[in-house]
């Protein structure tokens, strides 16, 4: 696909996402098309499976243009949005001797982009970050300035707001991942379609073994509507006051499931795949949504290779008391995005907990 550029717009904090294959080759120019002079350190932030593969051309392009760069490699997975890893990272950018003019680059996926952005939000109150993204999945995580790290009784308990200068999305790093992590990826483009465009749901339906094999072409033009639906509503409501909700459809069960889970059996477009299912059953249960909305999300997330069905081993009872954690939780009382239909979700305040956990034990076969 050629070269696409999106924008966040958010008045003088504007930024652009740049999609294409390849474009990892310039990243030089993108950072001082997005302000980032070689007179700033850069940090460039990765993990252990993505960094044996891109960090080196990566740090010696920046170094050819004249930047100085240290790095910083975590071990994988969603284990590494931890306090314990967040304190090795602040560590390193010190000794790195990081300034307030300096830039954290993340390369990686959405675990490296989350940490890496919390790290820049919060280092000497807040310094420049630019996404990487690597992964599929990170399509979403990259796009909106939401950073931040877990706690072992909740997932992104601790955070902030804190907007990139510019996301750099290379779709050839997508022929590399692991068919796990592509389906997990397309969770999260399915999830874009079910919250606000029910057109785009039907353009992956019929196109999903296409998109499943990687056609560049076809891959891009789902990254370009899921960047672009993100995109609209983060430059709507940056902070979460209202609308960017929406776009948390299935998390609140699929956090649940994470940390139950010590984020260490289902990766997050799983959780979220089978998250989005349940929201639909509760949104049939209490009358919100047309009938049949389950059982299309059901089949769509099928179609893309992703779970549908209950955790094994997991307590509905246990899920619930996690879900009243959520953010979007007050005193306690339970905030769920449920769809209306496909393509339109609502955040329904004070949803019945026993219609919750009734849908939850069905799905469990409790």
């Amino acid at each position: 696909m050629a070269v696409e550029t999106l924008y966040v717009e958010l008045g003088e904090r504007t930024y652009p996402i740049v999609i294409g294959d390849g474009v990892m080759r310039q990243v030089a120019a993108l950072l001082q098309d997005a302000g980032i002079s070689p007179a700033s350190r850069l940090f460039v932030i990765s993990d252990e499976n993505v960094a044996p593969r891109y960090l080196q051309p990566l740090k010696q392009a920046l170094v050819t243009a004249g930047y100085r760069v240290a790095d910083c490699v975590i071990p994988p997975g969603e284990q590494s949005k931890s306090l314990a890893v967040y304190e090795q990272v602040m560590t390193r950018a010190i000794e790195a001797g990081l300034d307030r003019k300096s830039a954290i680059l993340a390369l990686g996926g959405g675990v490296v982009g989350d940490l890496a952005g919390f790290a820049a939000a919060t280092y000497m109150r807040g310094i420049a970050f630019v996404q990487v993204p690597t992964t599929l999945l990170a399509h979403d995580s990259s796009v909106g300035g939401k950073v931040g790290i877990n706690h072992p009784l909740g997932k992104n308990l601790i955070g902030a707001f804190h907007q990139p200068r510019l996301v750099l999305y290379d779709t050839a790093a997508l022929r590399t991942l692991p068919e796990r992590e592509v389906a997990a990826g397309f969770a999260e483009v399915i999830k874009h379609g079910l919250i606000a465009d029910e057109s785009f749901v039907d353009w992956l339906e019929e196109h999903a073994e296409r998109l499943w094999q990687l056609d560049a072409e076809w891959v891009g033009r789902a990254i370009r509507r899921g960047c672009a639906i993100k995109a609209a509503i983060v430059s709507a409501d940056e902070t979460e006051q209202g609308q960017r909700a929406l776009l948390n459809l299935g998390h609140t069960f699929g956090h649940a499931f994470e940390a139950l889970c010590e984020y260490a059996v289902l990766n997050h477009g799983e959780a979220i795949s089978i998250g989005m299912c349940l929201a639909a059953k509760v949104a049939e249960r209490i009358g919100f949504a047309q009938a049949g909305v389950f059982a299309r999300t059901e089949r769509l997330l099928r179609l893309f290779r992703l779970p549908t069905a209950w955790p094994n081993g997991l307590e509905p009872e246990a899920v619930l008391d996690v879900m009243k954690r959520d953010k979007k939780a007050v005193g306690g009382k339970l905030a769920l995005v449920l769809p209306r239909a496909i393509g339109q979700v609502e955040l329904v305040k004070d949803v019945d907990e026993q219609e919750i956990l009734t849908a939850m034990k069905e799905e469990a076969g409790a």
